[in-house]
């Protein structure tokens, strides 16, 4: 069987070692020869390369670890780039969230004005490692789950359309792991899902077990009155997200014949988010008191030690999905997928162009998506909307445009007036000086 050699790029992130233990956890399907850790933040990526050196030499000691800060050592001789960058950081996702917030609109990391400006940060970081990728190891494959993935998906089409960079999110599949769990099935992969939209912004129009049993209205009886809450929460939800997979319940009721992914709470409810914010506490800082403290401490622990044992490090959700995607370009096994493609007909009634998030077949040549045909009124208006902010801030990135970008901000649903969308982006502007390219 053919091995294989990845860099993780984000070699820093919260989110490595959960990719390591997957990674390590399938070798029977998605062997590694060599796997190498890249990330501008030499300091922090030591930490976690550090400790998942000692995980690796426990496990696989055949596994040729580096790691690294320079982009030749790390893209030479690989044969796929797992990204995951946070341009500016947790420190920038607590001013996304926050900025907007005073001004009375929604504050959050990939939807409204803050998705708009970690968007502006991460187009240039993420086309940074595809021409790394493409000069070191030009025949290698991106799998791209850096956020906000949508606008990044619509500027790698425009800006790097030969590209072999597959953009895919992992809130799909949490939400498809609750229902499996509502319906009493032991995983998501027992059932055969038909979705559509975009990313962050889509809906599922039918869900049955590999049997073709009809499950949605066992999981419509259950969502309408507890939302995407299962009847055991076994991994013990932070309320944050309990409040957000609750409130699926009033987003289902507005189109019951679908179910919603869970972030369009955001743009139908926005007064009900901002009400339920607190301005001086977001989930950047959740995130900073919580898994940054336990996966650092996690790490340095079992450095200190040498041994595993030490710390608590676990597996992610997100993990499960990069390791089947690659493994499905690795031995052509047209596995069914929902990935973030160019809609280019597969929703009939939609524009062509859209990055679109949708199933599809996976195989050595990447994705061959299905067909969805026509969509309903209501969800192709909210698409159009959305589908225009992205295109609009890939414009502003790319022409280094003010006006594109306070056009953007006006045109999202989560913002009442050209007028505050102004003023946030002001705001949003003197913040992201050492991030963006300069605005005209």
């Amino acid at each position: 069987m053919k091995k294989f050699s990845v860099v993780v790029a984000g070699g820093g992130s919260t989110f490595t070692p959960g990719i390591v233990l997957m990674l390590l956890a399938n070798q029977d399907r998605f062997p590694l020869r060599a796997l190498k850790f890249y990330d501008n933040d030499g300091s922090r990526q030591e930490t976690i390369a550090e400790a998942c050196k000692v995980i690796l030499r426990e496990q696989a000691p055949d596994i040729e670890f580096s790691y690294t800060t320079d982009p030749k050592a790390a893209f030479t001789d690989v044969d796929f780039v797992m990204a995951h960058i946070r341009v500016g950081k947790y420190p920038m996702r607590e001013k996304d969230e926050k900025i907007p917030l005073r001004h009375g609109v929604v504050g959050q990391e990939t939807c409204g004005p803050g998705g708009i400006a970690y968007g502006m940060r991460s187009i240039g970081g993420v086309l940074e490692i595809v021409d790394y990728m493409e000069k070191y190891s030009p025949n290698a494959w991106m799998l791209n789950y850096s956020n906000p993935a949508a606008i990044v998906a619509e500027a790698t089409r425009r800006l790097r359309p030969q590209a072999k960079i597959l953009n895919i999110c992992d809130m799909p599949i949490g939400i498809e792991s609750r229902m499996a769990q509502i319906v009493g099935l032991k995983d998501r992969k027992e059932m055969r899902v038909r979705y559509y939209g975009l990313n962050h912004f889509g809906w599922w129009t039918s869900i049955e077990d590999l049997q073709g049993n009809d499950l949605m209205p066992k999981i419509r009886e259950h969502v309408a009155k507890f939302g995407y809450v299962p009847p055991s929460d076994e991994h013990g939800t932070e309320a944050s997200w309990n409040d957000t997979f609750a409130k699926a319940k009033d987003v289902w009721a507005l189109d019951p014949d679908t179910f919603p992914n869970t972030y369009l709470k955001y743009y139908l409810f926005p007064d009900y988010v901002v009400q339920h914010s607190n301005p001086e506490r977001t989930r950047a800082n959740e995130v900073m008191d919580h898994r940054e403290k336990n996966v650092f401490g996690s790490c340095n622990a079992i450095i200190q030690a040498g041994k595993s044992s030490a710390g608590e490090l676990e597996i992610d959700e997100h993990a499960s999905y990069i390791v089947d995607l690659a493994t499905a370009i690795a031995f052509n096994t047209q596995e069914r997928m929902l990935l973030i493609v160019p809609n280019n007909g597969a929703i009939n009634n939609f524009d062509p162009e859209a990055m679109v998030e949708i199933p599809c077949l996976v195989g050595k040549n990447g994705p061959e998506p299905l067909v969805v045909g026509n969509i309903p009124q209501f969800q192709k208006g909210l698409m159009s909307q959305q589908v225009a902010v992205e295109k609009l801030v890939v414009d502003a990135w790319e022409h280094r445009s003010y006006q594109k970008l306070w056009q953007a901000i006006t045109l999202s649903k989560t913002v009442p007036s050209a007028s505050v969308a102004k003023a946030i982006l002001d705001d949003l502007v003197e913040a992201n000086r050492e991030y963006w390219p300069e605005l005209k």
